[in-house]
């Protein structure tokens, strides 16, 4: 009887440990977007979709003219279709957010410009640096820039 509650135990435990690594599993994915560059802020969506399509949980941060994509008005640039398939930067970045990715803008991008929250797309947060960098830090994450 001993044996077999051992037997038990011990599978339950390594069924346990096996459920914790494969939820552990998941790819942490922080993208951040300081470029004024429409087609390498394109890009950066792009490869970010598609970590995002192959499972990671990705945090978008956008800095200096990287942030003007998350602006409601935001400059031709971030909305204008490019080449091969017709997407724009702001366009990904909006199904990006449609699809959960968080997305944020630095914390000193709306004082610089003088703004407020009210000039972001909905669902565009205003990161906080303590929780930034805690994401940025993460072991587990991979961090882009671009």
């Amino acid at each position: 009887m001993t044996m077999i509650r051992t037997t038990l135990l011990g599978a339950t435990l390594c069924t346990a440990l096996a459920s914790a690594a494969f939820a552990q599993d998941t790819a942490k994915l922080v993208t951040i977007v300081t470029s004024e560059n429409a087609q390498t802020q394109l890009m950066a969506m792009v490869l970010t979709t598609q970590a995002v399509e192959q499972g990671a949980d990705a945090h978008i941060l956008l800095c200096g003219p990287g942030g003007d994509m998350a602006l409601r008005d935001a400059p031709e640039s971030a909305t204008a279709s490019q080449p091969p398939r017709g997407a724009s930067p702001q366009g990904m970045l909006q199904n990006l957010m449609a699809n959960g990715t968080k997305v944020e803008v630095c914390a000193i991008y709306l004082p610089g410009m003088g703004a407020d929250a009210s000039v972001l797309l909905d669902g565009v947060g205003v990161a906080q640096p303590p929780a930034m960098a805690g994401a940025m830090m993460d072991m587990s994450a991979r961090v882009w820039s671009f």
